[in-house]
């Protein structure tokens, strides 16, 4: 394993999006009945009320009525807040925190509304989506700018330097604005696309919505660097009528989910082919100018009009969700972090790492385009229909834990060899573009005007590369060695054992122990100056690390049936012991074990049914670091402490083994200090201490049974136990 490096360290980059940080201020604005938030029934009925008031006072006021319409759009914003209705759920968790003795904090849910088709998800928004059509966005509680908004969309549009277009048709509405015909009053030209267009699409939106809280929408300033670039379609004027930005762009045809449905909701392998090499083209042009799409779907790519020219022309439209992978200055790629509770995308086709929160790059790109053409070919994915709460999570579940061998078993060979390639790339590996283009060779006929999709995009990259072409692999990198795969693996569950570089010391273990044997091994163990230092669990038996290294004065421990004992931790929190070490059993029993002698200040915990990383996010922003983690079938333990010695800390979250994200943060000085696994995830908790250790070295192990016998070859290096769990890793 590679050894620690010291120097500058590069702390997590605040990657909390600004829209994310409004829209959490507009949910502290709402009306509370007692401790929970209205529900959207009794909004509607006090509305209703309100307007019956309104209509019997309407008729005395005379002239005043007519003002109506304008007192209206003056209240929109106020509207919104009633409107746009949470309702609180109770989520069952427990906790405590030292200095309070009333009990532990219980973190409060939210219920949101189902979104809209076309919608986004914005950073750390929750939400259910329906999935009945092609691929609605979820977690994005869509409908705030339609039913908070009640400006009324102008008639008429004339923006910046625009000729005057009248307002007709609806087309359709996203996450965050809606589109519209517009139709030029005077002048024009036969052209179906250009400014001079008859006809053209207007995106509204308003400037209230989640895109527009610091002025313009952001993705103007995406169109102002993408626009009329290959596949992408240009902006012709922009600005603000109103209430409304407005952007004027070219009229484009139907979407591929459109043709899919259409289609009897199943395509042929040659339409595929000509899909996958043409979407490939327009996102190598956006990936060379610096940008990731973020959203990328069947509803997302539009042909041109029919009848048209363009009417087999793609186009890649949509790009509020569109994030820079490259840093502008310098030129290099965007530093990795992973955000646990940070989702961005459409649930169906989005990558595990964008559910797992990580940041953006080409690879997500990718990984959508895969799920989308097997989508479009197959007629549906196997983790639609969940529903609920916690859709993302067994979306992202099913995700991993489906073989390409298996989601492709109904189509062409290219797409699985496509699936494999694009999964198992890095957080910052280049993609060979013009490799994976070559994978659908086979498929598409050799006529390019008989074509049933313009493929020149793709064609314009065969070139460049030459005869080149003709010596690509897909199974090999160009420098011929066999390519590692990041993904692809057997689910297994394993021993997870860390190990730091030590002065040397005594250590002791004991595995697969029995509640009755519990007390000896550690009353042997104090005898001989021993301490513990880690706990964990394996079928109900638990595994113990006792050491003279870990600078406690006095310990006490508990067995317990709950998960945690509540009332005993706050006892010995009054004696001045803090937790230490924790392990949960699949049966719901507990183990704690409590310390003096720590140099914690205060300490909290929290039991809950998920992976709590928006109350460990809290928690960090108040001065804590999470100390110990532990969990009991799938719940989850985590005990956060002050004064904990760490400078900065990340979370590795992952349904398999976070093996790349763990070297990421070891190249940017950060150790692993607690980790914790359940059947279906494993966490580790990588912090930088604030005294950095005369040796760095850090190595970890994935074994099927505990690693009794690597411990001692560890020992011989001077390589000592530092933190185990059992659960869920990949052979």
């Amino acid at each position: 394993m590679p050894e620690l490096r010291s120097g500058v360290r590069r702390g997590r980059a605040p990657v909390v999006d600004k829209r994310r940080r409004q829209n959490q201020a507009e949910k502290k604005s709402e009306h509370l009945v007692g401790n929970f938030i209205k529900t959207r029934a009794a909004a509607a009925k006090e509305a209703t009320e309100a307007k019956a008031k309104a209509a019997e006072v309407a008729p005395r006021r005379g002239r005043g009525a007519r003002l109506g319409g304008t007192a209206k759009k003056g209240k929109g914003k106020e509207e919104e807040k009633e409107q746009v209705i949470v309702v609180s759920e109770g989520t069952k968790v427990e906790g405590g925190e030292r200095e309070k003795v009333e009990g532990g904090e219980r973190e409060g849910g939210s219920l949101p509304r189902s979104g809209g088709e076309g919608g986004k998800t914005g950073v750390g928004d929750r939400g259910i989506m329906g999935d009945d059509s092609g691929g609605l966005s979820a977690n994005k509680v869509t409908g705030q700018e339609e039913e908070g908004s009640t400006a009324p969309f102008p008639e008429r549009v004339q923006v910046g330097g625009s000729p005057l277009y009248k307002i007709e048709r609806k087309l359709g509405k996203g996450g965050f604005g809606q589109v519209f015909v517009g139709r030029r009053v005077s002048g024009g030209n036969d052209r179906s696309t250009g400014p001079g267009a008859m006809e053209v699409a207007l995106k509204f939106e308003h400037r209230n919505s989640k895109g527009c809280n610091y002025g313009p929408p952001y993705e103007w300033q995406v169109y102002n660097t993408l626009g009329g670039s290959h596949g992408v379609p240009r902006v012709h004027y922009k600005g603000k009528q109103g209430d409304y930005y407005v952007m004027v762009m070219d009229m484009l045809g139907p979407s591929l989910w459109d043709v899919w449905n259409t289609s009897g909701q199943s395509m042929s392998s040659e339409m595929v082919a000509c899909i996958a090499v043409e979407s490939l083209s327009i996102l190598e042009k956006m990936h060379s100018r610096g940008y990731v799409h973020g959203d990328v779907k069947p509803e997302n790519f539009l042909l041109g009009q029919p009848s048209s020219a363009q009417s087999k022309k793609l186009f890649l439209v949509d790009l509020g969700l569109a994030t820079k992978w490259r840093e502008s200055p310098n030129g290099h790629h965007v530093e990795y972090d992973q955000r646990p509770d940070m989702f961005r995308g459409t649930v169906r086709y989005a990558s595990v790492h964008a559910h797992l929160g990580r940041t953006a790059s080409r690879r997500d790109d990718l990984e959508s385009l895969a799920y989308t053409l097997i989508f479009l070919h197959r007629g549906r994915l196997p983790w639609q229909g969940y529903q609920g709460d916690n859709k993302s999570f067994l979306v992202c579940k099913k995700k991993m834990s489906t073989s390409p061998e298996m989601l492709c078993c109904f189509c062409p060979a290219p797409l699985k060899q496509f699936l494999e390639i694009v999964v198992n790339m890095k957080f910052d590996e280049e993609p060979n573009y013009s490799k994976l283009i070559s994978l659908f060779e086979g498929l598409i006929g050799a006529n390019p005007a008989v074509r049933p999709i313009n493929t020149d995009g793709a064609q314009k990259i065969i070139y460049q590369v030459g005869q080149k072409r003709s010596r690509l692999n897909a199974e090999d990198d160009d420098d011929g060695l066999p390519k590692k795969k990041v993904r692809l693996g057997v689910p297994a569950t394993q021993w997870v054992s860390i190990y730091n570089a030590r002065m040397p010391m005594k250590q002791r273990y004991h595995y697969n122990v029995a509640d009755a044997r519990l007390a000896q091994h550690v009353e042997k163990g104090n005898a001989d100056g021993l301490l513990i230092s880690c706990v964990a669990s394996c079928s109900n038996l638990w595994a113990l690390i006792m050491d003279a290294g870990t600078g406690f004065t006095s310990q006490v421990y508990q067995l317990s049936p709950f998960f945690l004992h509540k009332e005993w931790i706050m006892e010995q929190w009054e004696k001045n012991y803090y937790i230490s070490s924790i392990a949960g059993a699949n049966n719901g029993s507990s183990l704690v074990v409590m310390s003096k002698g720590t140099q914690y200040s205060q300490q909290s915990y929290k039991v809950s049914e998920s992976f709590p990383f928006k109350w460990i996010n809290k928690k960090w922003r108040e001065g804590f670091h999470v100390t110990s983690m532990a969990t009991a079938g799938t719940r989850w333990a985590v005990v956060m402490s002050r004064n904990a010695g760490y400078s900065d800390q990340v979370v590795e979250l992952d349904f398999l083994y976070p093996s790349e994200g763990i070297h990421k943060r070891w190249d940017t000085g950060y150790r692993i200090t607690s980790t914790a696994a359940t059947w279906d995830q494993t966490a580790l908790i990588l912090s930088i201490p604030r005294r950095k250790p005369g040796d760095e070295t850090q190595e970890t192990l994935r074994t099927s049974q505990f690693p009794s016998t690597h411990v001692k070859e560890k020992w011989a290096k001077n390589l000592y136990l530092a933190c185990v769990c059992y659960g869920r890793t990949v052979s």
